[in-house]
């Protein structure tokens, strides 16, 4: 994390519009104290291209910020496959280009059931697979078809499509986000707790 200045915020990316390398201009600040006298010191900043602000907190000006309201962006657990979680990176920082990111998120599920070992056929037979081999619900299923159906729409430049919007693609991401903890993050949670319990048991 970088310091707490009254001058401006490094961030790689603004947390509201997604722009990279933002400027992030000091617009103000505030330090108080809670019940057990803990000073916190607060810094404002403003984007320069979206005027969104972001509060950075630290315990001393100059000293290194310990959170950013809001997130400064996403983080994608190890526990996703490598392919699936660069095509999903790249979906999150491409937020600015609508198409480019309903693209790149459904590349990301297509990688994620590939990485489950369902390789043979088209997209819309492996989510179908998936969902007969209760890997998914079929609720998350039918979710996957829809967001295919909007890639398909932006891959072959449909004309009667309409292009989607930022909100079109928070939302496919939304979902390459929840596929990826249900097929791979709270599965290996769960086999860490149970490895983690036995070795308890062996104590």
């Amino acid at each position: 994390m970088p310091n707490l200045i009254q001058s401006t915020l490094d961030l790689d990316r603004c947390p509201h519009c997604g722009v990279d390398r933002p400027h992030l201009a000091y617009a103000g600040g505030s330090d108080a104290a809670d019940y057990q006298g803990v000073r916190r010191f607060w810094g404002f900043y403003r984007c320069a291209r979206c005027a969104g602000i972001t509060i950075a907190t630290a315990s001393e000006w100059n000293k290194e910020i310990r959170k950013i309201f809001p997130s400064a962006g996403v983080t994608l657990s190890d526990d996703i496959p490598e392919r699936a979680r660069s095509f999903l990176r790249q979906a999150v920082d491409s937020l600015r280009s609508p198409s480019g990111a309903v693209m790149l998120a459904a590349s990301s599920v297509d990688a994620m059931l590939k990485a489950a070992n369902l390789k043979t056929g088209s997209l819309f037979e492996r989510i179908n697979q998936a969902a007969a081999q209760h890997m998914i619900t079929p609720e998350m299923a039918q979710w996957a078809h829809d967001i295919r159906l909007d890639a398909n729409d932006q891959r072959h430049a449909d004309e009667n499509a309409p292009l989607p919007s930022t909100n079109d693609a928070e939302r496919v991401i939304e979902f390459a986000l929840a596929l990826g903890q249900f097929m791979f993050v709270l599965p290996a949670r769960v086999r860490s707790g149970i490895q983690s319990a036995k070795d308890n048991t062996k104590k």
